[in-house]
């Protein structure tokens, strides 16, 4: 699992590049915080999640709650097929309130 951070003027753009399952979470979880915290509009971008399970999930969930509560801006993009297929499993795409926009080989 790799995290690439980008900060600019109070704005934060994570990239999350492997596994967001039970294995990485422990160590994905401070750093989405400490991102959170430092900026005032957090980005994070799941196109190169490769694996998600439920744990990875709740990640997200936490992310988003914790924005909530202290009056962030965050979104979620460009949502791998990995993270897409989760989200539909269990029904929380409106959750989020990001758009999802569905890749041409899932539409077959």
């Amino acid at each position: 699992m790799n995290l690439h951070q980008e900060n600019r003027d109070g704005r934060c753009r994570l990239d999350i590049d492997g596994g967001m399952t039970i294995y990485e979470a422990a160590e994905l979880k401070p750093a989405l915080l400490k991102s959170l915290e430092a900026s005032y509009e957090l980005e994070v971008s799941l196109a190169g999640v490769t694996e998600m399970d439920s744990a990875g999930f709740q990640l997200l969930c936490l992310l988003k709650r914790e924005s909530l509560e202290r009056g962030k801006k965050l979104s979620f993009v460009e949502h791998s097929c990995v993270v897409l297929d989760v989200l539909d499993l269990f029904n929380m795409a409106s959750f989020f309130g990001d758009p999802l926009l569905i890749p041409s080989d899932k539409l077959h």
